[in-house]
């Protein structure tokens, strides 16, 4: 029976059987009435959720569409922590937060099996883009892999992030995958987010890789060319995940599963759907697809 339904009948009964006598009874009353607080708070705690999301989400502006919404739909308030993908999944094990939305699909991967999420679920999808000066170097259709050869011998400068983050990580795939070890005075490992090296990059008229919601929410700042886009290897999906309670049973869990069916359902879909930066999509809503 839940506590407060005990406590009204208790009373009542009380009152119809006899008064409580002498301190005996005003105590008992007394730490009763005390315990109230801490029910209440206990819900209210309910009624909350930390997530955790990747810089790119905050730096496009999504998050401050997608979150105040869930609040309004189920009356559970979120609070935010914008990190790189790999510190979100640290704050993930260490069971500081109750979920993550997040872009490093090999991590996340290895988040699940190790024991550490449930529930992870296809949110949305966008692309990288590879941003630098123009001229020089093999054009944007020659593919991402021989133009990141082509940095690499030609020692042009290459803002990296450096920080872990679903970004970094996926910059280092590419590399791995052209066959290339970068390193050197022209490679910049900068260890900040996704706008700052941006912003570094076009501060230096280096190269660098992006995702495309941050690069369309900084607009005209980024004075740099896409040297490459539309390459599968590019391919940028978002997944959300909840914390395994089995492993922290102090995680808000249901909130967790309120925001991802919110995220996956019709109304967060369609608020993905319809934002846009400078007249564009930055992010395509994906749920309806299968999780790569």
């Amino acid at each position: 029976m839940p506590f407060s339904r005990h406590f009204r009948d208790d009373v009542r009964g009380r009152s119809r059987r006899s008064r409580p006598r002498g301190w005996p009874g005003v105590l008992a009353l007394a730490a009763m009435l005390a315990a109230l607080p801490a029910v209440c708070l206990s819900r209210a705690a309910e009624r909350e959720i930390l997530l955790a999301i990747t810089t790119s989400i905050e730096d496009s502006g999504l998050v401050g569409v997608l979150i105040p919404a869930f609040e309004r739909r189920h009356r559970v308030m979120a609070r935010v922590i914008a990190v790189g993908s790999g510190q979100a999944l640290r704050l993930g094990r260490n069971g500081d937060v109750d979920a993550l939305l997040l872009h490093a699909p090999e991590a996340e991967e290895r988040f699940v099996r190790e024991g550490w999420g449930v529930g992870r679920r296809l949110v949305m999808r966008n692309d990288f883009i590879l941003l630098g000066p123009g001229g020089g170097l093999p054009a944007a259709d020659d593919g991402i892999f021989s133009i990141l050869r082509a940095i690499a011998a030609h020692g042009a400068a290459f803002v990296s992030r450096g920080d872990n983050s679903g970004t970094h990580q996926k910059e280092l795939a590419l590399w791995r995958q052209a066959g290339v070890a970068p390193r050197g005075d022209w490679y910049l490992s900068v260890g900040q987010g996704m706008a700052a090296s941006l912003l570094l990059a076009v501060e230096r008229q280096a190269y660098v890789l992006s995702d495309r919601g941050t690069y369309l929410a900084l607009g005209d700042r980024v004075r740099l060319q896409i040297r490459a886009e539309g390459d599968p290897a590019l391919h940028n999906p978002y997944h959300v995940i909840a914390v395994n309670p089995e492993r922290h049973p102090h995680v808000r869990y249901d909130a967790a599963r309120l925001l991802i069916g919110f995220l996956v359902g019709s109304e967060g879909q369609a608020l993905i759907g319809n934002f846009r930066l400078h007249g564009q999509l930055p992010f395509y809503p994906a749920a309806d697809r299968r999780a790569h």
